[in-house]
């Protein structure tokens, strides 16, 4: 089975490397402009799209003239690149997936360019065709064959490389898990994680704890003077805080996400509906919790490490439902954190749920054999309690 990775390092290049790597970040956008304008003008005049080797054989042709020889110092592919990436951008656009393509501007358009070959990591250092062997901070050891090769410019000025590599699983099958092994996680902004083991993990809110310095350099952003070097510093500024809070929460969840593989057989979690509660009062901090990027990680990470992951039917009540003696209590709202239920339990609102989640994944995962009957001796009943969705919970 072939799946793909991406690694990403933060670039160290000197003076002359930076101006080459502009250059090379100027030449896609000025490819991506004359390609665009071609393909527009062809259009007018005959009703049909330019074919993608008509456009590579003017490409041949542009190279050779003499205002536009500096192309020659360009990386060839790296421009071929752009024309497949403007002939993907028209077909998006006929699938109703983006806008029509636009002409790229020098101050709006961030810096980037493509490689699809040649472009090696080894020894701290990447190899970058026509600019040299530029010191990068190398996190760990890239693994695979190397299919593209992204180079980007941050509004911070840093520059940054981005690795698809291609590998091999010699064996895809995934294990039996033991019960004793599997894990329901229920999320949250309280805590972000609880799960069915007693474990919290608390909200870390780095959104809510950068706001007031992010408010200062957006006021000061707002009072400077447009298209002065002013405004532009207090960009970076505002830049530079938006990115250290994303790159936190990013940290956290890798983290998370890892340790959770490395530690549980089977992991269950709930099918949350999160483009809807980001539209809710809580938005803020549903989008500062980042639970779509959770569960994003979680499904790859366990596919890599041969891990089981169930996801339950988001209409499932698993903070209504009792894990002991399955009632469901419909009057439960979001403001109750825990509950009595008739059986003479009293629940923890989001403990309750992690255990039911993990009751309903059971369902799912495959379990080692002869593991059943030892689910039954604890208490588990053979049949699971009935129940029916009342409303939608967030």
């Amino acid at each position: 089975m072939k799946l793909r990775k991406v690694f990403r390092f933060r670039m160290e290049p000197n003076g002359a490397e930076r101006q080459a790597l502009a250059r090379m970040a100027g030449a896609r956008r000025f490819i991506w402009n004359w390609a665009l304008s071609l393909r527009r003008e062809h259009y007018q005049k005959t009703g049909k799209s330019l074919p993608m080797a008509e456009l590579s054989r003017r490409l041949t042709d542009l190279k050779q003239q003499p205002e536009t020889a500096w192309l020659r110092d360009v990386d060839s592919q790296a421009l071929q690149q752009v024309l497949a990436d403007l002939q993907r951008a028209y077909v998006n656009f006929f699938e109703k997936r983006a806008r029509f393509p636009r002409f790229k501007s020098r101050k709006r358009d961030r810096s980037r360019f493509r490689i699809p070959q040649r472009v090696a990591v080894s020894d701290g250092a990447v190899y970058v065709p026509k600019v040299g062997t530029v010191c990068i901070r190398q996190s760990q050891p890239v693994n695979g064959e190397t299919k593209s090769a992204t180079f980007s410019q941050d509004i911070t000025g840093n520059w940054n490389v981005s690795l698809v590599t291609e590998f091999t699983m010699p064996d895809t099958r995934l294990l039996p898990a033991d019960p004793s092994a599997v894990v329901g996680v229920d999320l949250g902004l309280k805590d972000f994680a609880v799960l069915s083991d007693g474990e919290r993990i608390p909200t870390p809110k780095f959104f809510h704890r950068a706001e007031q310095k992010l408010r200062r350099a957006q006021r000061t952003l707002s009072r400077r003077e447009k298209r002065s070097n002013r405004r532009l510093k207090a960009m970076k500024a505002v830049a530079r805080i938006q990115a250290t809070t994303a790159n936190r929460r990013k940290d956290f969840i890798h983290k998370l996400t890892t340790g959770l593989v490395k530690k549980y057989e089977g992991i269950a979690i709930e099918d949350l509906s999160v483009r809807g509660l980001a539209r809710t009062k809580l938005a803020k901090s549903i989008t500062d919790a980042s639970f779509g990027e959770f569960r994003r990680q979680l499904e790859y990470k366990t596919v890599w490490n041969r891990r089981h992951l169930a996801v339950i039917d988001r209409f499932f009540p698993s903070s209504k439902t009792c894990h002991v003696c399955g009632a469901v209590n419909a009057a439960l709202t979001l403001t109750d954190r825990d509950w009595t239920c008739i059986c003479g339990i009293h629940h923890d609102r989001d403990f309750n749920a992690a255990i039911n989640i993990r009751s309903e994944g059971l369902k799912l995962i495959p379990l080692a054999a002869g593991h059943a009957e030892r689910l039954i001796a604890r208490g588990a009943g053979v049949s699971p309690p009935q129940w029916e969705a009342v409303g939608v919970e967030a």
